[in-house]
């Protein structure tokens, strides 16, 4: 593992990305930030953040191994990998907001942005970015986040957090690379928030309905069971869960 520590930048995946054009980078690069002022989110969002009190990575992984159409994979194993690190330092009731933000008590501690990097329409690398929010003690107009040290009262080490998240994900894309899809979908499925639970939820058009989610397909999609029985699976943009 290769590490690359900035004071600021404007967002590690970014520079990674671009770094990644220029050379050639060893498996599991990292770029870690003091600070990023565009730091990006899923669908255009933005991630902020205090300087020097959380993490901000970006990771370059490579996924030759992996078919195009289990992209959604990648998401997957990195969720298991934060929810795993997080549990492994006695962060309680964390789960999977689908598709990847990562909740400790029904709050959002992280974040997930995946780029992949794609070559005659096959899966070359990726570039994990995310954010986990570990010192911070406050989120103004943020009610909904939440970091490490709120949840536990306790100060973190930022580069041994770094390390435990990057050796996990090394032991799930592993995983990956071996083909044992069965147990990461198993435990991906666990870690789902409100899984079996009766939830409401929001369609692209602003409706509102309710069902429960069951899981996700291969690709990636969410398995709401609605009214009559019927499961249906919604893409990334199709549907908002509301809690």
């Amino acid at each position: 593992m290769h590490i690359i520590k900035l004071n600021a930048i404007d967002s590690t995946s970014t520079f990674l990305r671009q770094l990644s054009g220029e050379k050639k980078l060893e498996n599991y690069t990292v770029v870690v930030a003091e600070s990023q002022s565009k730091g990006r989110g899923q669908m255009g969002t933005s991630w902020s953040s205090n300087p020097g009190e959380n993490l901000m990575a970006s990771v370059f992984v490579d996924v030759s191994f992996l078919a195009i159409h289990y992209s959604f994979w990648i998401s997957m194993v990195t969720s298991l990998a934060i929810s795993k690190t997080l549990k492994e330092l006695y962060i309680s009731n964390v789960k999977v907001k689908w598709p990847n933000d990562i909740l400790a008590d029904q709050k959002k501690i992280s974040g997930i942005l995946i780029e992949n990097v794609i070559k005659n329409n096959r899966l070359q690398a990726c570039i994990i970015g995310f954010g986990l929010n570990v010192n911070q003690g406050c989120f103004d107009n943020l009610p909904l986040a939440t970091s490490m040290q709120m949840v536990s009262r306790k100060t973190y080490n930022l580069d041994a957090i770094l390390k435990k998240v990057i050796d996990n994900l090394q032991i799930y894309m592993t995983q990956l690379k071996d083909g044992d899809f069965t147990n990461i979908k198993d435990l991906y499925e666990i870690e789902l928030f409100r899984k079996e639970k009766p939830s409401t939820f929001e369609d692209a058009e602003g409706s509102l309905f309710s069902g429960f989610i069951k899981g996700v397909s291969k690709s990636g999609h969410l398995q709401v069971l609605i009214e009559d029985g019927v499961i249906k699976e919604f893409e990334l943009k199709e549907v908002t869960l509301l809690y």
